[in-house]
C-alpha cells in the first residue's frame, strides 16, 4: 500500500492510503479527505511512490494532483513499473509542480519490495519459512498420524499466523499436505487467510484434505501449470507471476523449501530455532550465511536471512 500525507504550515491536513486492489489509490484518498480543498493550493503532497500516469482501474493520480494545483509533491521513490517509471513525474512537473524525488528513497523501496520484486523480476516476493530442532531437523523421520508436530512454541506459531495475513499467498507441496494435513489458515489471529497454493504435480490429492476446503482460496499447480522438464522454483514462479500473486510464504518440506534455496529465488528466510531435540528426521534446508538479525521469542530464536 502506497502512503499520502498532505501538509500546510507544517500541519498534516489529511492522509490516505490505497484501498484494496481496484479502489482508490493513496493520493486520491488523501485529498478526498482535505475539509477545504483552497488549502490545497498551497500544499505539499508527500507520498512514497510515484503518483501514476496512466489509466488503470483508476484515473493517473498525477493529474487529479495537477487539477487540484497542488504546487509541491516530494516523492519517496520513482514506480520502476513501465507503465510509469518517471512518467508520472513529468506530467507534474509539465504542469508547474515542484517535484522532489527520493526523500527516504530506501525505506520506501523497502516498503514496496513486494511490488517492485513482482514488477522487475516477474515473481513473487518470496519468504522462505521454517522451524528446525536443536538437532538440525525440520520433522521426525514417522509419525503415527497426519497432523503436524510442533517444533516451535505457541508464540512463534502465532507470529507465523500474523504473516500469513500480511502476505497474498502461502505454499506447500504435496508432500506436506498428506503428511500435515495442514489448513494453512489465519486461525491464531484477526487477519485475511491467504491465498493456498499446493504443487499436485500428478494431480492426485484428495479433495477431502484441509488446504482444499472452502476457508480460503486455494490454487493446485499440476503438470499442467508446471514444466516438469525445467527446475521446479522456477515454473512455480512463473506460475505465480501469472496468477498475478505478488508475495508468497513457502511453508513446505525441505524438498520444496530447498529446490527455492538451490535456485536463488527468495529474498527472506524467517527460521525458528527450538531448543527441543527430535533425534531422528528429516533435515533442515541447507542455507548458505549467516542471519541479518536474530529475535528471542521465549524459548525460541527467530532467524532472519535477507537475500541481497
Amino acid at each position: 500500500m502506497v502512503g499520502c500525507v498532505i501538509v500546510v504550515n507544517d500541519q498534516i491536513i489529511a492522509e490516505g492510503y490505497t484501498s484494496p486492489y481496484g479502489g482508490s489509490h493513496a493520493e486520491v484518498n488523501a485529498i478526498k479527505a482535505v475539509k477545504d480543498v483552497s488549502l490545497l493550493s498551497k500544499a505539499t503532497l508527500y507520498v512514497t511512490l510515484e503518483p501514476c500516469s496512466h489509466f488503470g482501474k483508476t484515473p493517473p493520480c498525477s493529474d487529479l494532483i495537477s487539477a487540484h494545483k497542488i504546487p509541491r509533491v516530494v516523492i519517496g521513490c520513482i514506480d520502476e513499473h513501465d507503465k510509469v517509471c518517471g512518467k508520472g513525474i513529468a506530467k507534474l512537473k509539465a504542469a508547474g509542480c515542484e517535484v522532489i524525488v527520493g526523500v527516504l528513497e530506501a525505506e520506501c523501496k523497502a516498503h514496496h519490495k513486494r511490488f517492485f520484486t513482482y514488477h522487475t523480476k516477474k515473481r513473487p516476493y518470496i519468504i522462505l519459512k521454517w522451524a528446525e530442532s536443536n538437532d538440525g531437523f525440520i520433522a521426525p523421520r514417522s509419525k503415527s498420524e497426519a497432523k503436524p508436530v510442533w517444533i516451535s512454541n505457541i508464540y512463534s506459531r502465532q507470529l507465523v499466523h500474523q504473516w500469513r495475513a500480511e502476505e497474498q499467498a502461502i505454499l506447500v507441496g504435496a508432500n506436506t499436505v498428506v503428511q500435515d494435513n495442514p489448513s494453512l489458515t489465519t486461525r491464531e489471529v484477526k487477519g485475511a487467510n491467504p491465498i493456498r497454493v499446493v504443487i499436485d504435480l500428478k494431480n492426485s490429492l484428495a479433495e477431502s484434505y484441509q488446504v482444499f476446503n472452502s476457508d480460503a482460496k486455494t490454487i493446485r499447480l499440476t503438470s499442467k501449470d508446471i514444466d516438469t522438464h525445467h527446475p521446479l522454483a522456477s515454473e512455480v514462479c512463473k506460475a505465480l507471476y501469472t496468477q498475478h500473486i505478488t508475495s508468497v510464504i513457502i511453508e513446505g518440506g525441505q524438498k520444496t523449501i530447498q529446490a527455492f534455496i538451490d535456485e536463488n529465488l527468495w529474498d527472506e528466510a524467517r527460521v525458528f530455532s527450538s531448543q527441543i531435540n527430535i533425534k531422528d528426521g528429516v533435515l533442515k534446508p541447507k542455507l548458505k550465511g549467516i542471519p541479518n538479525s536474530k529475535t528471542p521469542i521465549v524459548s525460541d530464536s527467530l532467524n532472519l536471512f535477507i537475500n541481497d
